[in-house]
């Protein structure tokens, strides 16, 4: 098969490679639709991987074509998405099915072989079969939707507060199209919170405004004090959720500053920089009682009620529409081109996908 192989740090190669074989209790999946994360960017580029080599991708979509000893051959055909993080389930996480804080976990492209290839093996545990109506290019992006819904979720109730969302990458986009979504889809719109967005470009101002947020609810942080926005726009008061999607420090303290009193943080986006805090913010978090809150990851247990179900389930309904951040389409051997768009940021882009040969297209 073809595939990205990553041989050390900035050694990418597109060539020929065995094709994987499933073992039991695994699946061979023909890759239809992959999409570049932004953390595939320093794997490949800067920092590296655990191992090499190593086909990097963990957003992904496809078909079962093969299964392994002892596998249920009901996967085979199945149209499906898949979960990248592969539990231990020994940890005490894994007991409480709280898989995404496995302490001993092993992750579909980037500590075993991902979808950046025609085919991948994975175990059916992580597999999510696919309705009719939802497209290879939209389960390519269950990964993202699932961690936006997943910080949604852990900051809830969100539906009559005034949040804010700094960082305007594919999970913020993704975290206000899923908070867009629950306000119209339950309880009343007029006691519907504010929300306001904080991005630096001019094409993500156009995406919020096009997703419905009026233009005096997005602030500009290349030009705005971005806390002293927020107070003018909460009246003084502060913002009762405030989700990170940065990673940065600063940011981090503009959170501290524009939460309301009994306000919640939520932080989603990697780290780039080390994190710290004067001791007047340290004030803040104490005098205005304020919560702190992590998130990883998402929830995938096979049940109802997961993050990955409450993604299908909207999907299906069609009250969401993840491909309309679809910016950039590649054919996988034409993939590379976006990876070097993401890394030198010489186009604007959202989410950067690769497609299949019979559905590619250049974008």
């Amino acid at each position: 098969m073809k595939a990205f192989v990553l041989h050390q740090t900035n050694d990418l190669r597109f060539e020929t490679v065995n094709d994987p074989q499933p073992e039991s209790g695994e699946a061979l999946v023909a890759v239809k639709a992959a999409g570049i994360c932004g953390s595939d960017i320093p794997r490949i580029y800067r920092t590296g991987a655990y191992s090499y080599p190593l086909i990097p991708g963990h957003e992904f979509s496809g078909t079962v074509v093969k299964t392994g000893p002892m596998t249920d051959k009901k996967w085979l055909g199945q149209r499906v998405g898949v979960f990248p993080l592969i539990p231990c389930g020994q940890c005490l996480p894994c007991q409480k099915k709280q898989y995404e804080m496995c302490r001993h976990y092993s992750y579909t492209g980037s500590r075993r072989d991902g979808g950046f290839a025609e085919l991948v093996a994975v175990p059916v545990a992580n597999l999510l079969p696919l309705p009719e109506q939802v497209s290879f290019e939209q389960a390519a992006m269950l990964e993202p939707m699932a961690v936006a819904v997943h910080a949604l979720r852990r900051a809830a109730p969100v539906h009559s507060q005034t949040v804010a969302i700094c960082g305007l990458g594919t999970i913020g986009l993704l975290l206000l199209m899923f908070l867009l979504e629950s306000r119209q889809g339950g309880g009343n719109a007029d006691d519907a919170g504010k929300v306001l967005v904080i991005g630096n470009k001019q094409f993500q101002k156009q995406m919020v405004l096009n997703m419905g947020v009026a233009a005096e609810c997005y602030c500009d942080a290349g030009t705005d004090d971005v806390a002293g926005w927020l107070m003018e726009h909460t009246d003084g008061c502060g913002v009762d959720v405030f989700f990170e999607c940065v990673g940065k420090n600063e940011t981090l303290v503009q959170a501290v500053e524009a939460a309301a009193p009994s306000g919640r943080l939520m932080l989603v986006g990697n780290p780039y920089t080390d994190m710290t805090l004067e001791k007047n913010s340290y004030w803040k978090i104490l005098r205005s009682q304020l919560t702190v809150m992590g998130t990883w990851n998402s929830s995938f247990t096979h049940e109802e009620d997961d993050d990955w179900h409450y993604v299908l389930e909207r999907l299906a309904a069609g009250t969401i529409r993840p491909e309309q951040f679809i910016s950039h389409c590649f054919r996988l051997e034409d993939l590379e081109q976006g990876f070097h768009i993401m890394r030198d940021k010489t186009q604007e882009f959202i989410k950067v996908m690769g497609l299949s040969g019979e559905t590619g297209r250049n974008a």
